[in-house]
């Protein structure tokens, strides 16, 4: 059977075995006007006035956006939100670029995200974890750190998030709350978010929101200083728009994500020896750090000593920004990297994207079909593939004839599952 695979900006196509499980949802159409549907949002939206007439033209204006990692079409976005707000002079808005620890965005950058004229006629500036002068101490978190998010966010009378909601491998879903935590957070409460105990913890996981504490977190961090108002989107695989949910944060968001969890949910009736995943192609696939998120996904159907086989492009690299490379330099194997990232003595940002591939790695092994070379896959514990095909026939030695294979072509877009007789989800 061919299948394709979201994978860079063209697609990865495949032949494997006709009995390959095919794990997707069904691939929503995108709204027939997005503009309409987008103004619509803003003018009806959920729990909260309509925009417009909640802005006063006086108003400082922040808009915090995600950054490149993320498929959000900010260049639609952005511009209706200052076209609705067009009573406020230009120079009152300023948007910030929710980095979390990521890099910079460049100005080209921006141009590609946002659309030149955005880049010519408004502020734009992208969160620093790392620099307490951009910072502001808005309280102390009950999880046990101060709580420092973005100033200019802060200052502002009026402030908007934007994003995308998919499901997330700790968060249960990203958008909404985590625009602002940890997109824009200072790094003291960014670590703290990302803690082994906090991101050991099994409720931290896809698609859950009733009791992760992740969300927690960011939900209890966004109540200190919280967003005025919330734009948010659904995507499919073309990554066109499917729906939007915007108004007060919890309560948008929620239903966003109801909405997402009910076409991303798939359930499988047993766990198979090989997955193979995307990372969800450009913008998600452009480095190993996000790769992560697909082997997340595929560990929640695969059999334990089974393979996972991810195809991530990682045009960015590893990246090179962080500690994530960094980590894989003390130790040797999965176990002993959590090993390490438990102990309480050992903190270094970017160990959350290690320890969720450790803890993937300690299940099944991972092989990674990319750009990156073997070198650089090796280096970070990982077993380098060129071909999937090939490498299904050397795993089919392994595993045998009757070798069960699952495949996700849209990678960490989709929510796999096992349900157990007793009707409990394991994985």
């Amino acid at each position: 059977m061919e299948t394709t695979l979201l994978y860079g900006k063209e697609g990865l196509k495949l032949n494997l075995p006709e009995n390959t499980f095919v794990v997707e949802p069904n691939n929503l159409p995108g709204v027939e006007n997005k503009e309409q549907a987008i103004l619509y949002a803003l003018q009806n939206p959920i729990g909260a006035p309509s925009l417009k007439e909640s802005v006063k033209a006086t108003d400082k204006v922040a808009i915090v956006i995600s950054d490149i990692t993320r498929p959000t079409p900010n260049d639609l976005l952005v511009p209706l939100l200052i076209q609705e707000l067009d009573h406020v002079p230009l120079e009152n808005f300023v948007i910030i670029n929710g980095t979390g620890t990521h890099r910079d965005q460049t100005e080209e950058e921006f141009v590609q995200m946002l659309g030149q004229w955005v880049v010519d006629h408004i502020k734009i500036v992208n969160n620093h974890c790392h620099d307490p002068g951009s910072l502001v101490n808005v309280g102390r978190s009950k999880f046990g750190c101060d709580v420092y998010l973005n100033n200019d966010y802060v200052e502002a009378d009026f402030r908007i998030v934007t994003g995308f909601i998919e499901p997330h491998f700790f968060a249960g879903f990203s958008g909404g709350p985590k625009g602002i935590m940890p997109g824009i957070a200072g790094i003291e409460t960014i670590m703290t978010f990302h803690n082994a105990r906090m991101i050991g913890d099994p409720r931290s996981t896809w698609g859950n929101m009733q009791d992760n504490p992740v969300q927690e977190m960011t939900r209890e961090i966004n109540a200190m200083c919280k967003p005025h108002f919330m734009l948010n989107v659904t995507l499919n695989r073309e990554k066109e728009i499917t729906n939007v949910f915007a108004g007060e944060l919890y309560e948008a968001h929620d239903k966003g994500c109801a909405f997402a969890k009910e076409h991303a949910m798939i359930r499988c009736d047993e766990r198979f020896d090989v997955v193979i995943t995307s990372n969800s192609g450009y913008p998600l696939d452009q480095n190993l750090y996000q790769a992560v998120k697909g082997m997340s996904a595929a560990h929640k159907i695969v059999k334990e000593g089974g393979a996972i086989i991810v195809a991530s492009e990682c045009s960015d690299g590893l990246p090179d920004h962080g500690n994530y490379s960094k980590i894989f330099q003390f130790a040797e194997t999965p176990q002993e990297l959590l090993d390490l990232i438990n102990d309480p003595d050992f903190k270094m940002f970017d160990q959350w994207q290690v320890q969720k591939q450790a803890v993937t790695q300690v299940w099944a092994d991972v092989y990674v079909y990319s750009k990156l070379t073997d070198e650089q896959v090796k280096g970070a514990i990982l077993k380098p593939t060129h071909d999937i095909e090939g490498t299904l026939d050397e795993l089919k030695e392994k595993y045998g004839p009757e070798m069960t294979i699952a495949v996700l072509p849209l990678g960490p877009l989709t929510i796999p599952y096992v349900e157990e007789r007793r009707g409990s989800v394991v994985g």
